[in-house]
């Protein structure tokens, strides 16, 4: 995240520009997916991250500065301060488990949580700049990405301790696994993707992105794909195996994630400039098409999908505008929501 956050300055002049130029939407359009906003569930001022889901528990997690916010998927009811976290960006879930793991920026760490309650278990020192987290099926580990450490820190939630680090070589940004050992990460200061071997706990490939600056989200997906977003606006489908570029797409600048939804084969990247949810069709290896756009609202960069109801859910806030030459954008008071968009 602190990679998209170093353009910041562009951010907040792109943002005011986005709005001075954009009329008041009216109602959404039932665009062909019929994804559109259904609810708004308002959450405390402050800054967010990313969101995850858990399926287990019908819960979404937004990193929301110093707490982690949850939501039940089925009542919609929030609670604002599940966990205390320190400069949270992540909550990675523990399948089969009763524990979750967030990253924290402000003290370096990965903390190990009760997923009942939200109590803190343990703290597990983590490469420097905690950020994206990640669980892997193959190794069970939770793999955390740190941007300044540009490493990566597997930690058993078992154990509840570091189980190794991979050093990257470059500053990272998230990354993603196939399930069978390989986890792929965006090296954002050089344009590629590093394929990362969990088990020898090295690089063993880089893939160059075609036209795309500073990538962010990725996801590893069907048919041994990946899809990456970039900062610029662009959208990079990769075969995971050879690194070669299968498709390219425009979105809306300063995405940040990409959600999968594997049950209805569908990727998501949602745009903070473009107030937008690209929503791609992920059909065959060599068949991926954009076959939505849906409204969403500015600064919406980040999010989750629930896969049970085909649900996604997007925090974001109002900026305050324009943002002084070198600052962060910052929100305007009693703003932050998350927008819940259904068929």
């Amino acid at each position: 995240m602190k990679a998209l956050l170093s353009l910041s300055a562009s951010l907040g002049l792109a943002l005011g520009a986005a709005m001075a130029a954009r009329a008041e939407p009216g109602p959404p359009a039932t665009a062909p997916t019929g994804l559109h906003i259904v609810k708004r569930i308002a959450g405390p001022d402050g800054g967010w991250d990313y969101a995850s889901f858990d399926p287990a528990r019908r819960r979404v997690y937004v990193t929301h500065g110093s707490t982690v916010m949850t939501i039940d998927a089925d009542t919609g009811a929030a609670n604002p301060a599940f966990a205390a976290g320190d400069e949270l960006h992540s909550v990675a879930v523990v399948p089969g488990s009763d524990v979750v793991v967030t990253t924290n920026s402000g003290d370096d760490t990965a903390r190990v949580l009760s997923a009942v309650d939200g109590q803190l278990l343990a703290k597990v020192p983590v490469a420097k700049d905690a950020d994206g987290a990640v669980f892997d099926p193959s190794t069970g580990f939770v793999v955390v990405v740190s941007g300044d450490g540009a490493a990566l820190t597997l930690v058993d939630p078992k154990t509840m301790k570091s189980a190794g680090a991979v050093d990257l070589g470059a500053k990272p940004e998230f990354g993603a696994p196939d399930g069978k050992g390989r986890f792929f990460v965006n090296l954002v200061t050089k344009n590629q993707v590093a394929v990362v071997d969990l088990a020898a706990r090295r690089v063993v490939a880089t893939y160059d992105l075609s036209a795309c600056s500073h990538p962010t989200g990725i996801a590893y997906v069907s048919r041994n794909r990946l899809v990456v977003d970039c900062g610029d606006g662009g959208i990079n489908i990769l075969d995971a195996g050879s690194g070669r570029v299968i498709a390219t797409f425009k979105t809306g600048g300063f995405p940040d994630a990409v959600l999968y939804d594997d049950q209805r084969q569908l990727a998501f990247v949602p745009s903070a400039l473009g107030g937008t949810l690209t929503v791609i069709a992920l059909s065959g290896p060599h068949d991926n098409s954009v076959v939505d756009t849906v409204p969403t609202q500015l600064g919406a960069r980040t999010g989750a999908v629930d896969p049970k109801s085909g649900r996604v859910y997007l925090p974001t806030a109002e900026y305050v505008l324009p943002t002084p030459p070198g600052q962060r954008p910052t929100t305007k008071p009693g703003t932050f929501n998350v927008l819940v968009l259904d068929r």
